[in-house]
């Protein structure tokens, strides 16, 4: 479900006058945040409504995206707020279905082009991320106590700083024209390492389904352009903390097993 907090378009229009929309479509995708693709007669954008009590860290957000745009990369920016509601460039391109040489080519690029600037941002401790484990460990010992066992090593699970990461670019956070990539959703971006980063995305774009030949593409882009050069060795290592990870959240937050499996075959 993505959308929490319902809006209709005359509702839209009052928030956002200047603008004249005349569409307002509920995205499906999503389950903590409010998303909506709106429209005018010439221009699309994403509409959100962040149902959490962020307010600093949205105003973190917009400043990213700003520093990222600013040095060429592909990043949806915030346009405009008003009463909560917050209005986002359209990415064009669509999501990438089945996963491509050229996928892995663009994402090495980015996420390289990426770490170089936000390596130049203050970066402060992040404690959430290990909060979350914590709370979802528990969960899933209470609830689910064969995967627990598969999930108790998450337990000394920490988050070491390099520097600002997305944290989350799967493929359905990314976006695709041509062969020219789109990240998105850059709300739950916090400290971490650059090799955990790189795990979660070659995790969620099926490296582990296409062994070393992603992993070996996509470092050969990705080590040319970062602030540091990273190891198949320490990628890899990784890459089992990553899908674990999200296995163990996807668990807490479904309540159930199906949607986990995917990540642990």
């Amino acid at each position: 479900m993505g959308v929490k907090t319902q809006l209709s378009l005359d509702e839209l229009n009052e928030l956002f006058p200047s603008y004249g929309f005349t569409q307002i479509l509920p995205t499906a995708s999503g389950i903590i945040d409010t998303t909506y693709i709106i429209h005018n007669e010439t221009t699309g954008y994403i509409l959100k409504r962040y149902e959490r009590d962020i307010p600093r860290k949205i105003e973190l957000d917009i400043k990213l995206l700003s520093e990222l745009k600013s040095v060429g990369l592909n990043v949806s920016t915030c346009l405009d707020n008003n009463d909560g509601w917050y209005i986002y460039e359209k990415l064009q391109g669509k999501q990438p279905t089945s996963v491509k040489s050229y996928h892995i080519q663009a994402l090495g690029r980015f996420m390289a082009k990426m770490h170089k600037q936000t390596s130049k941002i203050k970066c402060k401790s992040n404690v959430l991320i290990e909060d979350e484990v914590t709370e979802s460990l528990k969960y899933v010992k209470e609830n689910f106590f064969a995967y627990y066992k598969r999930f108790e090593f998450l337990k000394n699970f920490t988050h070491n700083h390099d520097a600002i990461i997305h944290g989350d670019i799967f493929k359905d956070n990314t976006i695709f024209n041509g062969k020219k990539i789109g990240v998105i959703d850059f709300i739950d971006s916090s400290c971490g390492t650059f090799a955990y980063d790189v795990a979660v995305a070659l995790v969620g774009f099926d490296a582990k389904e296409h062994h070393d030949y992603y992993i070996n593409l996509f470092l050969k882009n990705y080590n040319q352009h970062a602030p540091k050069k990273l190891s198949k060795k320490v990628v890899k290592e990784k890459m089992k903390t990553a899908s674990n990870f999200f296995a163990l959240k996807r668990v807490h937050e479904y309540k159930n097993t199906s949607r986990a499996k995917e990540l642990l075959t």
